[in-house]
């Protein structure tokens, strides 16, 4: 099916998504943007509220918080949203219903393609850029009928998980806008934290959909490995690092933008061919002799930042009191291997941007890092690439082994709470040095190398009131199963309930 004919299957009132139930009216808040966005969808699909209100309400909320916080980015004029706005409430007039996204306010991340806005990915050199098409998972989102206003703010390229960029500026932590949120997907995990968007997509090759969940307090999830295909892509078969994903407010609604992104393409010949089920057919995981390997810090191998550890492990004791068995365990890898396995992949992929780096003046305009990343592929070896897919071969069976004894497999989101903004990386972690601008993150590099799916899910906040979150890693293919245990772990925790306090304006 190509994209034309998947936009005409997915639109009308037959669209094949369970649909979220209707609210009372006693329980519409006063401010619409409270809405988490199922239930937001059912409010207007029922018509509670129009699409023109839902827009102005979160306009104004946009106008009022996104100076302080730099989370949406290239953003349509007003009139033009409400005019959009306007349409979906005239379509809906005529009983034409587009999907649960159905006139709800929406910004790309700006990594990825949407047709007339701009994507500059944080770059001056693609700065003004305007989209010719949708990516695919944009366009599955614009076919569930949602309105685009604008993208959200990325580092450079979606180098390093500090979303800071010389086009835009640097997004703030939702908890405290003078820390990171993180990357590269933190404009988005800002944004919804924030409650200046419902819902968000985001995209990780390292962490960038889990470690921006940690420092927002959101839900991020990466999916199986050709879960949601990337399509326009020039390497179909080798580069396998990055994936599209999404984000929620809760459990909910990371699930019902995952059944509106993930599917099978032709144009994408490893994409998955089993299909993500509706929302309606998702149950919470019976905790009760339920297991969970804790890795943790791989016995001492990763640095952390002292209190992350332990805030983690009183998390886990939240659902080993509802009856989980939470054991400590430990691949059988070593893990400097993976490490030496991560760069070279990274190098490898990132060698593709010579074109920039060969160009003296566009090498300029380039961050040091992304410099550093192309350089690296100098002079590579085919030899040490094979090495690497050998090794990360091996680090998939470690983990494998792992699942004949657990359900899944738990870690930190993070080695390091949110820090300031203005750091464009840590130097160190508890007295150990950072030997590169992303050594700081090498706890995220097993999920990514390994293909599995991965879940972030707050862990709760330290003294200073910064959030944490935690990896939860399931089988392979399992997207389902993983997500099921979240919403187990979502019931049993109040950390969501947690909403940041936004400056007084």
């Amino acid at each position: 099916m190509d994209r034309r004919q998947f936009l005409g299957a997915a639109s009308g009132l037959s669209v094949a998504l369970s649909l979220p139930a209707k609210l009372s009216a006693s329980e519409l808040p006063a401010d619409l943007t409270d809405l988490t966005a199922a239930q937001l969808s059912a409010v207007i699909r029922e018509q509670q509220a129009s699409c023109v209100e839902v827009m102005k309400a979160y306009l104004e909320r946009i106008h009022r918080y996104n100076p302080v916080y730099t989370a949406i980015v290239s953003m349509v004029d007003d009139d033009q949203a409400l005019r959009q706005a306007e349409m979906a409430d005239n379509a809906l007039a005529k009983d034409e219903y587009w999907g649960w996204m159905h006139g709800m306010p929406h910004a790309i991340k700006n990594l990825s393609n949407a047709k007339g806005l701009e994507t500059s990915s944080g770059s001056p050199i693609f700065a003004g850029t305007i989209a010719e098409a949708d990516d695919l998972h944009v366009g599955r989102i614009r076919s569930q009928g949602a309105i685009f206003i604008g993208k959200t703010n990325t580092p450079e390229f979606g180098l390093g998980s500090q979303s800071y960029n010389p086009v835009h500026g640097t997004t703030g932590c939702a908890y405290d806008p003078d820390l990171t949120a993180g990357g590269s997907s933190g404009g988005a995990a800002c944004g919804m934290a924030t409650h200046m968007l419902p819902i968000a997509d985001g995209s990780d090759m390292m962490g960038s959909l889990r470690n921006p969940g940690a420092f927002n307090n959101v839900i991020g999830f990466r999916p199986s490995q050709g879960r949601v295909p990337e399509v326009p892509s020039s390497d179909l078969f080798y580069h396998q690092l990055s994936t599209s994903g999404p984000m929620g407010r809760n459990v909910e609604d990371t699930i019902r933008l995952l059944h509106s992104i993930a599917g099978y393409d032709s144009r994408s010949p490893l994409s998955r061919r089993d299909r993500v089920p509706p929302f309606d057919d998702f149950r919470p995981a019976e905790l009760t002799g339920y297991r969970v390997g804790w890795m943790g810090d791989y016995d001492g191998y990763l640095p952390t930042e002292p209190g992350l550890m332990e805030l983690c492990q009183s998390a886990l004791e939240r659902i080993a009191g509802q009856g989980a068995i939470v054991e400590d365990c430990s691949p059988d890898y070593d893990m400097a291997r993976l490490w030496q396995t991560w760069l070279t992949f990274r190098h490898w992929a990132l060698g593709g941007a010579r074109e920039l780096y060969d160009d003296v003046e566009l090498r300029k305009l380039l961050k040091p890092e992304f410099v550093w990343e192309i350089e690296g592929s100098f002079g590579m070896p085919a030899s040490q690439v094979d090495e690497a897919g050998i090794a990360r071969a091996d680090w998939y069976r470690a983990l494998h082994s792992l699942f004949e004894t657990y359900d899944i497999l738990a870690l930190p989101t993070a080695q390091v709470f949110p820090f300031d903004a203005d750091i464009h990386w840590p130097k160190s972690i508890d007295g150990r040095e950072m030997d590169t601008y992303h050594r700081w993150m090498e706890v995220v590099i097993g999920g990514t190398l390994s293909g599995l799916p991965v879940v972030n899910l707050p862990a709760g906040f330290d003294e200073r009131g910064r959030p944490m979150g935690m990896q939860f890693i399931g089988r392979m293919g399992q997207d389902k199963e993983v997500l099921e245990f979240a919403m187990a772990y979502e019931a049993v925790t109040d950390y969501l309930d947690r909403r940041p306090n936004l400056p007084a304006i």
